[in-house]
């Protein structure tokens, strides 16, 4: 899955918590717009109601919930993205200048992206990791 269709999808769905959900929800709409007019009013309609279940998987702690509704919206983007991978800058700039800016900071890093890339030869190896990392070898 492309990694910006990786984080708008949970940046989306992070916002629709947060104060800024209006205009989070105006970006996608808009992108959707853009992409495909003819699914503006269902897509609107479906944010709603996702929303909705987004506030109660929180108000239960049912992170599972929550966590399906975030893969949902990422194939969703996936799917816009394949018929159209000229829409790759379009979502970007929706992350950048709309869902991003909506979370809270602390949301921002924890849904922030990394994209690490490595191939290996022969008998090379190549060890990558997001933080801390132990390698035991004899």
């Amino acid at each position: 899955m492309d990694p910006i269709v990786v984080a708008a999808g949970t940046e989306l769905v992070t916002a629709m918590v947060t104060d800024a959900w209006q205009s989070a929800r105006d970006g996608v709409v808009a992108l959707w717009r853009k992409a495909r007019p003819e699914q503006v009013d269902v897509v609107d309609a479906e944010l709603v109601e996702v929303r909705e279940q987004v506030l109660e998987a929180r108000r239960d702690g049912d992170a599972d919930t929550e966590q399906a509704l975030v893969g949902s919206w990422q194939l969703r983007l996936q799917q816009l993205l394949r018929a159209d991978p000229s829409l790759a800058h379009e979502i970007k700039r929706v992350v950048d200048e709309v869902l991003t800016p909506a979370l809270e900071p602390a949301d921002q890093a924890r849904v922030g992206s990394l994209m690490m890339k490595a191939t290996a030869s022969g008998r090379g190896r190549v060890y990558q990791a997001g933080r801390d990392q132990t390698i035991n070898e004899k």
